[in-house]
């Protein structure tokens, strides 16, 4: 308790201007004391002024003061000194090389607590009392210090600049509203503070759903990078065991398959993880825009708010899309299907002496969708060699042009018993499996012709619906009749509207889940697209009736 009154006495003793124990103690009119070299070097920067102020009430006076010793104070400062404790309070901060200082403190500065924006000073905690005491000053706009202050002066009229030229885009004072931008588009600068704030606040908002969905997004190649590794485990181990059944001739092939795999396994991994080090980069570059916008908003200094918010409000625009498609297809699962196609029909290729299995390629768009091709050169970059098989024609289907043309002959050709047959329906599948990106043509001539996709468990057997093409939900067909098109799936015809032609282009994006149909003519015009998920690889097929033929056209 001692030592708080000894504490409690030297600052009661201490100068408001220097805040050391005062030196030869003067008083002014209004009371106050303070050491006479301080007062005097205060009321001599007003001079120009001729009215001289109280640094601490503001009351002023008109002429200058006589200042006449305080003897008594001079009396018990010196008291007070002999007590050993004349050194300055050890709670008192003084300003740094990288502080504001106190414009009022003489000597030594004091680290600023404010800046006032309507006295263009700032003031240390002790200075800044009357502030908070005196009426007059409470109305003033008080800011974390600001050693910019003279910013906010008019260079030209030594006003303070209190207008936002919308015009030429800057502040101005009174002045200059009424001289150089007379007849411009002025507002206050708190008003268009205001406005550049809530422009702020949608940049910020807008950035920071940005965030979070740049977020989500690497959430979600994160899982494809396991989904990716998990598949292409799964059709390692599969291919491992379905090789180890097969002879000494297929050990190479099982090595191929299972390089094949890895290297495309690496490769998808590779392009999904560097997507998501690029949306990690510019989450990191938004958090730092938004971190720059809050630093902005807390500016309670209008004309420094409004001096840096062009530079900072811009926000660019993603390089990325702003969501990011994920395919449902297990990624490697053709590969699989491709080897169990091979084992089944090993004895076939052993028997025709064929050893070179082409192994379907996996490809993986989880990253940014491609767009579809516009012209036909563009559609040609991934035309496929369509063949037929066989083992699939309908018993009146005759099969020529290197098996990749089908005519209703109405008479059984010598084909012999097989599973995979259609029994009923006048129609036929490929030997290709389709996934990825593909395009092929189909000539018609004659009759009704369906050109047809489907998956390879349809059924073969038998007139049910479950069998045509079109009429189940294992197979999409483009109905071409001598005058129209009709668009079948699972039982639903959906008429299409476009130019009659001879020709028709299918565009197949397997991971996209898009099938298109176009006329081919001078022009691909588009009949009906398709936007679904396909679980499974695709086959090519064909309906001919009425002794009409369909042929899939050498591309290349």
């Amino acid at each position: 308790m001692a030592q708080k009154a000894v504490e409690l006495d030297r600052e009661t003793f201490s100068c408001s201007i220097c805040l050391d124990l005062l030196k030869d103690p003067v008083t002014t009119p209004c009371g106050h004391s303070y050491c006479k070299n301080c007062i005097k070097d205060h009321w001599d920067t007003e001079d120009e002024k001729r009215i001289y102020s109280c640094p601490q009430c503001r009351k002023s006076f008109t002429p200058r003061p006589e200042l006449l010793k305080n003897t008594m104070l001079a009396a018990l400062v010196e008291e007070l000194k002999k007590t050993g404790l004349q050194t300055a309070p050890a709670d008192l901060c003084y300003a740094g090389p990288e502080d504001v200082t106190c414009d009022v403190c003489t000597g030594r500065k004091l680290r600023a607590a404010k800046s006032c924006l309507v006295c263009l000073i700032s003031y240390c905690e002790k200075h800044l009392q009357p502030h908070f005491d005196v009426a007059q000053f409470k109305k003033h706009k008080l800011v974390e210090p600001s050693e910019k202050l003279q910013e906010n002066i008019c260079s030209r009229h030594d006003e303070v600049l209190k207008i936002y030229c919308r015009t030429d885009q800057q502040c101005i004072c009174i002045l200059c509203s009424m001289d150089e931008h007379k007849g411009h588009d002025t507002v206050s600068a708190a008003a268009e503070r205001t406005e550049r704030q809530r422009e702020l606040e949608e940049s910020r908002h807008n950035i920071q759903q940005r965030i979070q969905d740049r977020e989500e997004d690497v959430k979600l190649l994160q899982q494809e990078v396991e989904a990716i590794n998990h598949s292409a485990d799964k059709a390692v181990e599969h291919s491992e065991k379905i090789f180890t059944q097969l002879i000494r001739l297929m050990e190479e092939r099982r090595s191929d398959v299972k390089q094949q795999v890895r290297s495309q396994q690496e490769t998808e991994v590779s392009r999904v993880k560097e997507l998501q080090e690029k949306l990690e980069q510019e989450i990191t570059e938004l958090k730092r825009k938004d971190a720059e916008l809050k630093k902005l908003s807390h500016t309670e200094d209008h004309n420094q708010f409004l001096h840096n918010y062009p530079s900072l409000s811009a926000l660019s625009e993603s390089t990325h899309s702003s969501s990011i498609k994920i395919r449902p297809l297990k990624y490697f699962e053709d590969v699989t299907a491709a080897v169990s196609e091979l084992r089944d029909k090993l004895q076939d290729v052993l028997r025709q002496k064929q050893t070179n299995v082409s192994l379907t390629e996996t490809e993986v768009d989880v990253l940014l969708p491609q767009p579809e091709p516009k012209t036909r050169t563009d559609f040609l970059r991934y035309s496929r060699q369509i063949t037929l098989d066989p083992n699939t024609a309908h018993k009146w289907l005759l099969l020529s042009e290197g098996n990749r043309k089908a005519t209703d002959t109405r008479q059984h050709q010598s084909y012999s018993s097989h599973p995979d047959r259609f029994t009923y329906w006048v129609q036929v599948l490929s030997k290709e499996s389709l996934t990825g990106r593909c395009y092929w043509e189909v000539k018609r001539r004659r009759g009704q012709v369906y050109i047809a996709v489907a998956y390879k468990n349809i059924r073969r057997a038998g007139n049910s619906k479950e069998c045509a093409f079109g009429q189940n939900d294992k197979s999409w067909a483009l109905d071409c009749d001598r005058n129209n098109f009709e668009f079948d799936y699972n039982g639903v015809y959906t008429p299409v509207s476009g130019p009659l032609s001879s020709r028709v282009g299918v565009y197949l994006d397997h991971s996209a889940g898009i099938l298109s149909f176009y006329s081919v003519t001078d022009t691909m015009t588009l009949l009906h697209r398709v936007q679904t998920t396909f679980t499974q690889p695709l086959y090519a097929g064909v309906f001919v009736s009425d002794e009409a033929s369909a042929e899939f056209c050498r591309l290349r």
